[in-house]
Formats: C-alpha cells, sequence, structure tokens
C-alpha cells in the first residue's frame, strides 16, 4: 500500500510539472524574434548587430554563461573590465546593445541556447535538401515536455493496474480464509472511494494543484499590457527597411517631433508627397502602395493638382503608452541623446515595424539606472548640475565630477513622479 502511495505521489508532483512545463516553458526561438531579431539574425549575415553563427566558438569560454552576462547586461560586463566585451564593443563602432535584465533566469538560458544552437530550418518547398539534412532527425523543442507527460501517464496507467492487482490478490486471500473479500470500488465511486482514505495524497496534489494555477495566473498578469511582437498590419504598406535603411531617410524627417515635442507624430501625407510627386513607384511594390496616398489626398498625378475629397490616412500606432505614464520624445532625444533604435529597436531592418521592447516600467527603471548622463557640451544640465552640486556640498557628499558614473537615477531618474502625477 506504502507503495501505491508513493508512487501516486510521485505521479502527481511529475504531472503538474510536465503541465506547467507544457504551458509556461520559455520559447528562446519566439524570445530572440521579439528581442533580438531586429540586430541580429542566427546565421553569418550582420545586420545590425554581427551574425551570431557559430558565437559559441567566438566568446570566452564557457560560452553560455559569458553569453548569458552580455544578454542581461552587457554594460555592466564591459564595465567590469572584460576584456572581450570590450572588443566586442569597439568592433562594432562603440554601439552598446540594450540590457535584458527583465527577462527571467529561465528565458535568458531558453534565448542563449537557442543562439549557440539554433535548430535547422525546414526547407521550403521546392528548395533541395542536403543529403546529411535528409537524413538528420528533426529537432523538437518540446521533447522534454512530452516525455514528461508519457511518464505521468504510464505511471497513472501503473497506478490503476497494481490496484487492481491488489483487490485480486486480496479476493483469493479472503476466499482462502473463509472471510468477506473487499469491495471492488470502479469509475466515479472509486475516486471517490480512494480520496476518502488517501486523504494525505489529495491534500498534497491539491496543493500542488492550487500553487500550478497561481503560476499560470501570475506569467498571465505580468504579461497584461505588454505587447512584444506586436505588427499590425498598416493601410499602407510602408517600409521602413526601405526608407530609412536603403534610402538613409532620417527618422526625425518624417517624425519631426522627437527632437522638440512629447510625441513623436506621424507624418502628415503631404510629407509623403516632398518626395512621392516625383517617385511615383516603388522597387517593392510599384504603383501599388504610393497610389493608395494619392488616393487620401485626391491628388491626380497626371495634372499634379489636389481635389476637394481628400481623407486622413488610418495608420494604425504600434507603441503605446498607458494613460498614466509621462513620456517626453524631446528630453529622451534631444537632451539624452537616445537612440530611436534603444526603444524602437532596429527600424531601418523592418519592413513592417513591429514593437522591438516590452516598454514596461521595469524595462524603463532599469534603462535610467544604466544610462549614463552625459553633461559635457549639453546646456541643458549646466543649471541642474550647479544646484545638484551645491546640495552633495551641503551634505559632504562626492561632486557630480568625482563620481565614476553619473546616472539618470543619479539625477532622480527613478522617482516615481518623474513618471506618475
Amino acid at each position: 500500500m506504502n507503495f501505491r502511495k508513493h508512487l501516486l505521489l510521485f505521479t502527481l508532483v511529475l504531472s503538474v510539472f510536465s503541465a506547467s512545463n507544457a504551458f509556461a516553458a520559455a520559447d528562446g526561438k519566439a524570445i530572440f524574434k521579439a528581442n533580438c531579431s531586429a540586430c541580429h539574425k542566427v546565421t553569418s549575415e550582420k545586420v545590425n548587430g554581427p551574425g551570431l553563427e557559430g558565437i559559441a566558438g567566438r566568446v570566452p569560454s564557457p560560452a553560455k554563461d559569458w553569453l548569458t552576462k552580455w544578454v542581461k547586461n552587457n554594460i555592466k560586463l564591459r564595465e567590469s573590465g572584460d576584456a572581450y566585451a570590450v572588443k566586442v564593443y569597439n568592433d562594432n563602432n562603440k554601439g552598446a546593445m540594450p540590457a535584458f535584465e527583465y527577462l527571467s533566469d529561465e528565458d535568458l538560458n531558453a534565448v542563449v541556447d537557442y543562439i549557440i544552437a539554433p535548430p535547422k530550418e525546414e526547407p521550403k518547398a521546392g528548395a533541395p535538401v542536403a543529403a546529411a539534412e535528409q537524413k538528420a532527425a528533426p529537432q523538437d523543442d518540446n521533447t522534454v515536455t512530452y516525455i514528461l507527460l508519457g511518464l505521468s501517464l504510464l505511471f497513472i496507467l501503473v497506478f490503476l493496474f497494481t490496484g487492481r492487482i491488489k483487490h485480486n490478490l486480496e479476493t483469493v486471500i479472503a476466499e482462502k480464509e473463509g472471510t468477506t473479500p473487499p469491495e471492488l470500488h470502479e469509475g466515479m465511486d472509486g475516486v471517490r472511494y480512494w480520496m476518502a482514505n488517501n486523504k494525505r495524497l489529495v491534500a498534497v496534489g491539491g496543493f500542488l494543484a492550487v500553487l500550478w494555477v497561481f503560476k499560470l495566473g501570475w506569467d498571465a498578469m505580468m504579461g497584461v499590457g505588454v505587447y512584444v511582437g506586436y505588427q499590425p498590419e498598416q493601410p499602407i504598406k510602408f517600409s521602413h527597411e526601405l526608407h530609412a535603411g536603403v534610402n538613409k531617410i532620417n527618422c526625425q524627417y518624417c517624425h519631426s517631433g522627437a527632437e522638440r515635442s512629447k510625441h513623436a507624430g506621424i507624418p502628415s501625407a503631404n510629407v509623403c508627397m516632398n518626395c512621392h510627386k516625383a517617385i511615383t513607384s516603388g522597387p517593392n511594390t510599384g504603383k501599388t502602395e504610393i497610389a493608395k496616398i494619392y488616393e487620401a489626398l485626391d491628388y491626380n498625378p497626371a495634372t499634379q493638382s489636389y481635389g476637394p475629397n481628400q481623407k486622413p490616412i488610418k495608420w494604425i500606432k504600434v507603441h503605446t503608452l498607458p494613460d498614466h505614464v509621462y513620456f517626453n520624445h524631446q528630453q529622451h532625444v534631444s537632451v539624452g541623446k537616445v537612440e530611436c533604435k534603444t526603444c524602437h529597436g532596429a527600424v531601418d531592418s523592418m519592413a513592417v515595424v513591429s514593437q522591438h521592447a516590452p516598454l514596461t516600467m521595469g524595462w524603463c527603471v532599469n534603462c535610467h539606472r544604466e544610462t549614463q548622463v552625459t553633461m559635457t557640451g549639453n546646456p541643458y544640465y549646466d543649471d541642474i548640475k550647479h544646484r545638484f552640486n551645491k546640495y552633495l556640498k551641503a551634505n559632504n557628499q562626492k561632486s557630480l565630477d568625482r563620481m565614476e558614473k553619473v546616472t539618470v537615477e543619479t539625477m532622480g531618474g527613478t522617482e516615481c513622479s518623474k513618471c506618475h502625477y
């Protein structure tokens, strides 16, 4: 009897673990696509950042440990004096990669595993397949989950089978001794009977199930309002890759509000017409998409005249912050000299723009803790620096000039009232 109890307890624990793993296992490929694919590819091709093929052989050993530290916070790793981190920074025009401290340890392990050994992509229909790839068995990211679920099912079957054997043996013994054989409980009656006689196991199983439900609820709540990878289909297929990447059009040419306003702004169709009066056909979509701009402006390209039936283009906003959050583009772009791609990713390589960063409070606060304030030659900070040094001196603290690193947090950038008031 003790064996069956222990077997069932093990089955309950294994079932809860495998079910939790099935619902909440970190998907390295999905995490990479949401956070890294705008700047990197797992091939040798370079985008904004270097290609990651063979990365495990290039970084210091142990590769996984080093890559985990680099992905979590490359700035901190570089400032710790890591020689290879400094080399990567210098080799890539001193472009600092965003820190990903908001990722859990599980997510970090998953994405690093994917970077080191990405699974083989399925060949497209009609494409030739190498003989070695034809022989290779397809890899399944959920193999462990399937094994655990299979073992759970096996243990349940063994439990039920041993229960029937136990009853049969007890019946034989009872007949031999001339006593009344035990009653056989099957179906729901058997479940109720077993639960009534194994209350401790039922309590443990119920407790584990409640914990699992709480974990699923917690994970779901942590994802509320987080839309990493959100990529709506726009009314006009505008390619940032073509305009900002290939044609090198500055972001502020279209989003002129970013340098002098709280909002970056969506350009009016008249801004598009600065170029598209002359350019009537694109390299990817021909005249189809440009014709939609003409239609919105009731513009006749033959006569170069505008009609009276103009209507706005209903662009779909990709990046949205809650109403209780204050964010000022001018303060970050003009004062903080923050590059657009820090928050928006490598837009110049996106044919269709998607949300690159989670834009959560933790993500913003972490950036404020890590981002160094450049005060030299920035008149915005002259008065602030003077008043702050005066305060520090009055409290017997080092002046800003003597500090090794002055971050946004040092200047009060993590106070609640800075973003919520």
